[in-house]
């Protein structure tokens, strides 16, 4: 080994340059770790103030129970099926240390950094009484939401104190039952983007309120107004509210000209308000047409002239006329379309069957005629799952090429949680964490009743062609639609036989086919139905026994009524009896025998008792010695025998 190479060998020079570049390093990692331990302190203070969140000041913390204490708790106040009295637990210090944090308390939110109350969630919460304007609630001047919906306050006017909470951005007051006008400080609250004064039909925003709230609330983005009393005219100014996303003035006595501007805001998505006659440009961004249960008249107006994204008209219960537009075959989009109740004369709207996504269809308690027409690949209702033609004037036959095609009402996968159908604009309100929904709805008839379904279920499968004029037999194809739980077609002038393939709709809840001209027999497959809980076939000319089994124990009487050829159980006519038919001639000569047998018997018993009475007073008179010698001592003997055994 060359000694050069050794380490004794190596200049002194080099050796103290590593010993350098060593001592630097060590300073470099060094620095290194006091920037990281610098910059982790300040996650662990945040960490440590997180964990350690400030209890409430005291001063909130009375005003709140001071609030508690100026109601009573009752149970009838909420129409809330599950309310619960969210104030009941709150407690003051006397009542116990570890419940004494109003930021713990149930329906109270506190702000993480400064303790303070700003957030008072009550709805439901059994309140009843009355607020005044010097109730401690206004003392909490920190409060950014307020919801009081649904409670009981007694028709009192909403106190002008709520003009204290100046930092409010959502105040939630439906259904409380206040009366009176709208206090103006209510509508200088400028920071709210969400207000909900719906479902108090004693509140008051009368003229130039509506004009007041819009020219001071310009960041709202709900504005929920339905049953307020306005009556006033709309005011074009409510289209300079460019943020807002949902309109509800429904049942509020508007009148007067219609702001058309308003169906252009940018950024609306839900509008329940009454409409003048031309909907030629509804914003892009509007999810929702719900005009119903107005008082509308004249024709429908002109509506989806160009693309939108409209998921529901709903004109429902309201007297518009004439015909349904064909603009309406522009919503592409649609999925729910009512036009029930209404004064609407046209012929059945094949042409919707284009639209790719409508599922709800309800054309009820119209003028509507004709025949529903052959099906058509291009109109073919692809999604369609509930149909609603009762009480109009169609005819002809019913539309079996339909019931075959329309695959959405066949039994499909069905999900363990239940869901309704609903239109869901992706949306949040800053600070609110409010995320829009809208519930579809219907009025229909099920189980012989008229029913409003005020959230309809995702699975639910429905035809009502009741009260209108179809004609010939009940298609069997209408046994391929096995995901039915509502079948009525009562009403009409069908005849023939039940077809045997209704026993496939297993999902079957309610089957009406009353009042038609069926005959034959009530198909024993019906029995499979494990689920029918309402059945009618009242008033056809049905024969033969009433099906036993499962479900038809538990029909009453008048399921049946008006076929006199049933019989069977829970009808009094037992199958194969003979009550009420008249006597053979031979089963009469039979009763002419017996009737005459039995004088004889009768005559022989009477003559037979007179010869006897007869002889025995012989024998008594001419032989009473013998006989009073024979039966007299007998019945002295037994006489001192039973004596004996008494005594």
């Amino acid at each position: 080994m060359d000694p050069s190479c050794e380490p004794s060998s190596l200049p002194f020079a080099f050796l103290l340059s590593i010993e350098n570049m060593g001592s630097t390093l060590c300073l470099f990692m060094f620095m290194r770790f006091l920037l990281l331990v610098s910059s982790f302190y300040p996650m662990v203070a945040n960490s440590s103030s997180f964990m350690q969140q400030p209890l409430c000041h005291d001063s909130e913390r009375s005003a709140l129970l001071q609030f508690k204490q100026s109601f009573l708790i009752d149970g009838h106040a909420s129409g809330d099926p599950s309310a619960y009295p969210k104030v009941a637990m709150w407690k003051s210090h006397g009542e116990g240390e570890e419940g004494s944090d109003c930021c713990s308390w149930d329906g109270v939110e506190c702000d993480r950094e400064t303790g303070h109350v700003i957030g008072l969630h009550l709805a439901s919460s059994c309140l009843y009484g009355s607020i005044n304007s010097n109730s401690t609630l206004f003392s909490l001047v920190h409060l950014r939401r307020l919801d009081l919906s649904d409670n009981d306050f007694n028709y009192s006017q909403i106190p002008f104190g709520v003009g204290q909470l100046s930092r409010l951005r959502s105040l939630d007051l439906s259904s409380d039952r206040f009366a009176g006008q709208i206090p103006s400080e209510l509508l200088a609250l400028s920071k709210l983007v969400f207000l909900n004064l719906s479902a108090n039909p004693m509140l008051q925003l009368q003229k130039p309120g509506l004009r007041y709230l819009v020219q001071n609330l310009t960041h709202l983005k709900e504005l929920h107004l339905r049953q307020v009393n306005i009556s006033s005219t709309i005011p074009h100014e409510l289209a300079n509210l460019s943020s807002l996303r949902t309109l509800f003035l429904r049942e509020c006595g508007l009148h007067g000209e219609f702001p058309m501007n308003i169906f252009q805001l940018p950024s609306l998505q839900f509008l329940s308000v009454r409409i003048p006659q031309c909907l030629a440009n509804l914003s892009k961004s509007l999810f929702i047409l719900d005009l119903g249960s107005n008082n509308l008249d004249g024709p429908i107006p002109q509506t989806c002239t160009v693309p939108n994204n409209l998921r529901v008209i709903d004109l429902g219960e309201n007297q518009f006329q004439g015909q349904i537009p064909r603009s309406f075959a522009n919503c592409m989009m649609l999925e729910h379309l009512v036009l029930g109740n209404n004064q609407i004369d046209d012929i059945f709207p094949f042409w919707l069957g284009a639209l790719p996504q409508l599922q709800v269809l309800i054309l009820r308690s119209n003028r509507f005629h004709g025949a529903i027409g052959s099906w058509h690949s291009n109109f073919r209702f692809p999604k369609l799952r509930i149909v609603d033609l009762s009480d109009n004037k169609f005819i002809g036959d019913l539309p079996s090429e339909y019931f075959q095609n329309w695959d959405a009402m066949k039994l499909t996968d069905i999900a363990n949680d239940l869901r309704y159908m609903q239109a869901r604009p992706k949306f949040q309100i800053p600070g609110y964490g409010w995320t829009a929904h809208y519930m579809y709805s219907m009025t229909m008839t099920n189980r012989g009743m008229q029913r409003f379904y005020e959230k309809i279920p995702d699975v639910f499968i429905a035809i009502d062609f009741s009260g209108n004029n179809f004609k010939g037999q009940i298609p069997t194809s209408i046994g391929n639609l096995n995901g039915f739980h509502l079948l009525n077609l009562g009403s009409n002038n069908l005849t023939g036989h039940i077809p045997s393939s209704l026993g496939d709709l297993t999902q079957l809840e309610s089957l009406d086919l009353s009042q038609n001209q069926l005959s034959g027999e009530i198909p024993l497959q019906l029995t499979r139905i494990t689920f029918l809980a309402f059945f009618n076939v009242s008033h056809n000319h049905l024969t033969g026994p009433i099906p036993q089994g499962n479900q038809f124990t538990t029909f009453p009487n008048a399921s049946f009524d008006g076929n006199l050829g049933l019989c069977g159980s829970p009808l009094s006519r037992a199958c194969g009896s003979s009550e009420a038919s008249p006597p053979t001639s031979s089963s009469s000569k039979q009763g002419s025998t017996s009737e005459f047998d039995w004088k004889f018997v009768l005559m022989g018993y009477g003559s037979g008792l007179v010869i006897g009475v007869s002889i025995g007073y012989y024998l008594t008179s001419w032989k009473h010695e013998w006989f009073v010698k024979t039966f007299g001592k007998r019945q002295r003997k037994w006489t001192r025998k039973e004596r004996r055994h008494i005594g």
